[in-house]
């Protein structure tokens, strides 16, 4: 999908659903180093979560962002390059975490383009709004503003690892 500034404040598109399993969420927490019962001991959460089951982890939650956006914008989910340049992670403005996600729920992203501006030749800076919904919950599971610096191929000769 090509953005442009036509695009600004419209809704780019919405995932399809997924879920975590507690196998997912156990790889996540060992990953990260991050052994929380709320997330990995579904007998614990039972018996002591105010959820009654185990949760994503929030960090697993966000990470999922860029699949869901190359989902949406139809990017190239295999080892191919994009034939149009490359995308860079540019960080957020905004995170939120409104609401648990526990084990096997199913939750999917609104995608809207909040800005676009080109910062050099050939180099897009993009912000995006992103809602992740939680399927038959009336909260969101996140939100977040977040930003891609999209470099085009013939501008992506200046990138080194000295920039």
């Amino acid at each position: 999908m090509n953005i442009s500034a036509e695009d600004i404040g419209k809704e780019l598109g919405v995932s399809e659903w997924i879920s975590f399993t507690q196998e997912e969420i156990d790889a996540f927490g060992k990953l990260t180093r991050d052994i929380d019962p709320y997330h990995m001991n579904p007998e614990w959460a039972q018996q002591h979560s105010p959820f009654k089951t185990t949760i994503a982890y929030g960090f697993l939650t966000l990470s999922m962002l860029s699949h869901f956006t190359h989902e949406i914008l139809d990017w190239p989910t295999t080892s191919e390059a994009n034939p149009e340049g490359i995308a860079l992670n540019y960080g957020f403005d905004k995170v939120r975490f409104l609401a648990p996600v526990p084990v096997n729920a199913r939750i999917r992203c609104r995608l809207t383009l909040a800005a676009l501006e080109e910062v050099r030749p050939g180099e897009w800076l993009r912000t995006f709004h992103c809602e992740v919904e939680l399927e038959g919950s009336t909260k969101l599971a996140l939100v977040a503003i977040w930003k891609g610096l999209f470099v085009a191929n013939d501008a992506g000769k200046r990138l080194t690892l000295e920039n």
